[in-house]
């Protein structure tokens, strides 16, 4: 009987690549991929962590001691902890969860099978081998819907914000070649994929390392080039490297959706500062004002984090002001989570977890109003929507505009009197919203 291997992915689409390309590892071994580990159980269960934030640390070590209960019932024979947590936390994790039959760093990926089998026979281990050892390309096991899917175009970053332990964990920026994106991303059309959604810790300086300049606008020109591709979507773009070039591609290109995500993080200049971020409050408005101007229409996901260190009540006004003024139409908030090892976690004027968790809620429910007002101006409005899914409850089908990423933002919620298949492109007016979905009728 050939070994049932599960996996428990969690954190950010990039460690969800990762997981796939073990997955595809898992397969070609000859060994089954097991779908629901807690209806079947499996062999094996691999849980691939994250580490970037407080709140991820603690979901992943609650899904590990969760294997490790199901390995003491006997649901599962073996429980392997791979990703971001394990490389940033090798020791400890043996350590304190002794049940973990192997612990393997970003690097030993490419060998999972091999240290499955070692698993199963009693003889796991711990090993780190180098970052580089990481594959960025080859098969992979393809986890969302058919009609979309990720396209990772590097890994590491090499920015340093004061906050972040992504270039300690990932390493620094390290780019595939152009040929090796464009290879995967005809083949992920070739089975079906039409909405590629690019994604890195830095899409915008992709091939600054190994090409010596931002390639992204050369890159999605060729990305367009692809026949029976229709949707590309550009997340985790850094605002001091959003250059003219690429913001002329977004605009002549029809397959780029007018949609950026532009982690922000704050706009008080000292704050910006002291987080180590390149681009000062007015080059940021500049930015906003040029991409509304040149892509009309465009719409813009930002986060911000509230409560670093040195953030008073009027760093935190400005903010909340700068939010009021520009109006995204999709934003996340996080409360400041120190993390060890980074600048900012010794950082002087330290804000306490009560205040920065009470400014992000503010923040939170302002955005909520802004989001409605959004929303609702989009009443009369018609939209390229996407299929996802078909509603026999209901007679009405689900699908996102070209104003939604995958799941981080809302939905279409819309009638047609025709039918439609998951990844038909059609256009729907919209005719009220309900929630976070907007509700519409196809035309």
């Amino acid at each position: 009987m050939a070994t049932r291997v599960g996996f428990v992915c969690l954190g950010c689409p990039k460690n969800q690549v990762n997981a796939e390309r073990m997955m595809a590892s898992v397969q070609a071994a000859g060994m089954e991929l097991e779908d629901n580990i807690y209806a079947d159980g499996a062999d094996v269960v691999i849980v691939n962590t994250c580490g970037f934030i407080d709140d991820a640390k603690r979901e992943a070590i609650e899904s590990i001691l969760e294997m490790a209960e199901m390995k003491e019932d006997g649901a599962v024979k073996r429980v392997i902890v791979t990703g971001c947590l394990a490389e940033s936390y090798r020791e400890q994790i043996k350590a304190e969860i002794p049940e973990a039959d192997a612990v393997l760093g970003l690097g030993a990926n490419e060998d999972i099978v091999q240290h499955i089998e070692e698993a199963l026979t009693g003889s796991g281990t711990e090993t780190f081998p180098a970052l580089e050892c990481l594959p960025l390309g080859g098969p992979r096991h393809v986890t969302s819907p058919e009609h979309w899917a990720y396209l990772q175009l590097s890994d590491g970053c090499s920015n340093r914000c004061t906050y972040c332990k992504i270039p300690d964990i990932r390493g620094p920026l390290r780019s595939r070649t152009e040929a090796d994106i464009l290879e995967e991303a005809e083949r992920l059309v070739a089975c079906g994929v039409r909405e590629l959604v690019l994604i890195a810790q830095d899409t915008t300086r992709y091939g600054l390392d190994i090409y010596g300049e931002l390639r992204l606008p050369m890159l999605l020109r060729r990305l367009c080039d692809i026949d029976g591709l229709r949707w590309i979507r550009l997340l985790y773009c850094y605002p001091d490297a959003v250059s003219d070039e690429l913001i002329r591609v977004m605009a002549e290109e029809e397959k780029i959706v007018k949609y950026i995500d532009l982690p922000l993080q704050h706009i008080d200049d000292h704050i910006l500062k002291a987080m180590g971020r390149r681009a000062d409050a007015g080059q940021t408005q500049a930015l906003l004002a040029k991409l509304r101007e040149k892509i009309p229409g465009i719409v813009i996901r930002t986060t911000f984090i509230t409560g670093f260190p040195g953030e008073d009540e009027a760093a935190f006004e400005t903010l909340s002001e700068f939010i009021e003024e520009q109006r995204f139409a999709h934003m996340g908030v996080f409360a400041f989570s120190p993390q060890e090892g980074t600048p900012a976690y010794t950082m002087p004027h330290q804000v306490d977890t009560e205040t920065a968790q009470r400014r992000a809620e503010i923040l939170t429910q302002q955005q909520a109003d802004i989001a409605d007002g959004w929303k609702q101006s989009m009443t009369g409005k018609t939209l390229p929507v996407i299929v996802e899914y078909y509603d026999p409850y209901t007679d009405s089908y689900a699908g996102r505009g070209i104003c939604d990423a995958p799941e981080i933002d809302g939905s279409v919620i819309f009638v047609c009197g025709r039918d439609l298949q998951d990844g038909d492109i059609v256009p729907v007016q919209i005719r009220g919203m309900r929630e976070d979905d907007l509700l519409g009728e196809a035309v």
